[in-house]
């Protein structure tokens, strides 16, 4: 059975009161992203769909030259599907850099469904790092204020952020995701000689790489201080889907009744990391922007990428009662597989780990964070110790928004066989018991 969602009827509310938004977003847009215009010939494209157009126009190659006949896809289930025809010929040639329609046209019920983003607009990417990425790009820049993040925070997102030379103020967390109580802090008590962060970077749901999650009440609280303060929200949540125990918290898209949310979601977990397909749903006015990037960068994302998964959604809609619902069996038979995986790690944990470090339990994703009892620096430990001994964490510097060394690491249950975890989790034991 598929994950429920907790819906509360205060929510529904939010949802039916939902309306345009009156925030001037282009306040919050650095001088650069301002200074996007759209693409002259992707401005054409949609021409090309009119009865009677004959093109002398874009640069397109012609499709008899491609050398693929078709492509055929077997799935784990038995099914199978086929992409040829026009459907392949429209994979391969350039394509609408929102997406193509038939993705578009899942990913859009998919949102409705379960965030019910009704006055959202969807962009596909090159996996959601490609959305974050162009996101931050929006809001970085010379001149432009600091950028709230959770301390520690994603690493990838730091690589990006960092060089752009905008301070990051990192909100502390605990084991229950980002304090509210420390991000109001920091907004209330805000120096004046300079400017108040405007946009919180969050991922909210099984954080990388705390593994935390936040609950719905800090998520209300959360979004309470973004509307006082006005602040965009930044939901990164490619855990989402992954969540244990057979319940999903409601998103913040879901909570927003403003139009501040810009979230980015990513099938990198679910279906495949290497297909690189995700989608960012937002305000239209954030997502227009993200999309004239994309169009001056990347043109668009995979055709083919999209195609599969455009005909995994369509031979779901074949097999259940909708797409959206063959999508969620799949992904309560991911969650299931991890929090498996989870368990094993913790048994693991308690019986070697015990009195040599501390940790919270994951409720979603793929991530324990564990603190290291005698140890001041991490990554020192990991790099002098762990590589002699054939076991890899990540140190917790590497996710610190200032580079500062950490009593932490990062472990991850996700590809290790169920052996392996106990073997690594025993020998990890053993170089903390050398320093203990």
């Amino acid at each position: 059975m598929a994950p429920r969602l907790i819906r509360a009827s205060a929510q529904r509310l939010l949802h039916s009161r939902r309306r345009l938004s009156t925030i001037d977003y282009d306040s919050f847009l650095s001088a650069r992203s301002l200074r996007r215009r759209p693409s002259a010939i992707r401005a054409l494209q949609p021409l090309l769909a009119e009865p009677g157009m004959i093109s002398l126009g874009g640069g397109m190659p012609h499709a008899s030259t491609f050398p693929f006949e078709s492509l055929t896809v077997r799935l784990k289930r038995g099914k199978s599907f086929a992409v040829d025809g026009a459907a392949l010929e429209a994979a391969l040639q350039y394509g609408p850099t929102r997406g193509s329609p038939g993705l578009s046209a899942h990913l859009e019920a998919l949102q409705r469904s379960e965030h019910g983003a009704a006055n959202s607009m969807i962009c596909a990417t090159t996996g959601s790092q490609d959305a974050l990425a162009k996101a931050f790009d929006l809001f970085t820049g010379e001149g432009q204020p600091p950028v709230l993040v959770e301390s520690p925070t994603y690493s990838g997102s730091l690589a990006y952020l960092q060089p752009t030379g905008v301070p990051l103020v990192g909100v502390p967390t605990d084991g229950g995701g980002l304090d509210p109580q420390a991000l109001d802090a920091i907004l209330r008590h805000w120096d004046d000689d300079g400017p108040r962060p405007r946009v919180l970077y969050t991922i909210p749901v099984g954080g990388n790489p705390t593994g935390a999650s936040l609950s719905l009440e800090r998520k209300r609280e959360i979004y309470g201080i973004a509307r006082e303060f006005d602040l965009i929200l930044l939901e990164d949540d490619p855990y989402y889907w992954m969540q244990f125990g057979g319940e999903r918290t409601p998103s913040f898209l879901s909570l927003d009744a403003d139009q501040r949310v810009l979230r980015f979601d990513s099938f990198s977990k679910l279906l495949s990391s290497g297909i690189r397909v995700g989608f960012c749903t937002g305000p239209p006015r954030l997502v227009e922007r993200i999309e004239l990037h994309a169009q001056a960068s990347v043109l668009h994302g995979s055709g083919v990428s999209q195609a599969l998964v455009s005909g995994l959604f369509d031979a779901w809609a074949e097999e259940y009662p909708s797409a959206v619902a063959g999508f969620e069996a799949h992904c309560a038979a991911v969650a299931s597989f991890y929090e498996t995986r989870r368990d094993v790690f913790l048994r693991a944990a308690e019986a070697h780990l015990t009195g040599l470090a501390d940790w919270t339990v994951p409720t979603a994703g793929m991530f324990v964070w564990l603190r290291l009892r005698g140890v001041d620096d991490a990554d020192a430990f990991v790099k002098s110790k762990c590589r002699d001994a054939k076991v890899l964490l990540v140190p917790g510097q590497s996710f610190d928004p200032h580079d500062a060394p950490s009593p932490y690491v990062r472990a991850a249950f996700s590809t290790a066989s169920h052996e392996d975890i106990e073997v690594a989790v025993e020998r990890f034991a053993g170089l903390l018991r050398e320093v203990a």
